[in-house]
């Protein structure tokens, strides 16, 4: 099913077309036509990992349409009709399974135990920890999520302080460089949305890997 021909055949003669997609353990695959299709290509691939000893993940595995969408490796992907036209485009962006986890990490780094750090100290773990959150997500439509991470962050710190100094919400001001930034001597909050999103192209077969062949160097 490589070429335009073969997959033209398929259809004429009522047969799918389908496409694997895949990283480690972890594989999507795409299926045109009804979910009936998608359900024999299930068993079928179950078929072939039970020959080699291993078994489809029941919690993991699901048949589900492109316009409801569908997690993989922490994203979220689905088919929506684009803003202001009547054009429908697949967009990725963090599950909420992902969200609420780094949620739950810049929550476990701003409680009470961690009040005996300095602010800076604070700001430099997140800053890391987001950085590294954010580069992961920075291909898909991410902007709006980064923006609620950095909120919710945010509102942690200024909780953080405000126990740890004992202090009224008024006083939070003296702990920010520019406008409602907080920072603590040459460490400022960058938080998530510092990273710049750079959407995902489609490069086809010209993705670089271990096994490209290079071409003889001529003399």
């Amino acid at each position: 099913m490589g070429t335009d021909y073969q997959r033209t055949k398929r259809r004429r003669a009522g047969q799918g077309n389908w496409r694997l997609i895949r990283y480690c353990d972890d594989f999507v695959v795409r299926v045109s036509g009804p979910a009936e299709r998608a359900e024999m290509l299930r068993e079928q691939i179950t078929a072939v990992l039970a020959r080699l000893g291993l078994r489809l993940s029941v919690d993991k595995t699901r048949v589900a349409h492109i316009d409801d969408g569908f997690d993989f490796l922490g994203q979220h992907i689905r088919r929506q009709r684009k803003r202001g036209t009547n054009k429908l485009v697949v967009y990725t962006r963090p599950s909420a399974a992902a969200v609420q986890a780094i949620k739950d990490r810049i929550s476990e780094r701003t409680y009470r135990h961690t009040r005996n750090q300095s602010l800076a100290a604070l700001l430099s773990g997140l800053n890391r920890m987001l950085a590294g959150w954010a580069n992961y997500f920075r291909h898909g439509v991410s902007k709006k999520t980064f923006a609620a991470i950095d909120r919710h962050a945010w509102q942690r710190i200024a909780r953080w302080l405000l126990r740890k100094h004992r202090i009224p919400r008024s006083q939070l001001r003296r702990f920010c460089d520019q406008g409602w930034r907080f920072a603590e001597g040459s460490v400022a909050f960058r938080g998530a949305s510092s990273v710049a999103i750079v959407r995902y192209r489609y490069r086809g077969a010209t993705i670089p890997t271990p096994w490209t062949i290079e071409p003889a160097a001529t003399s």
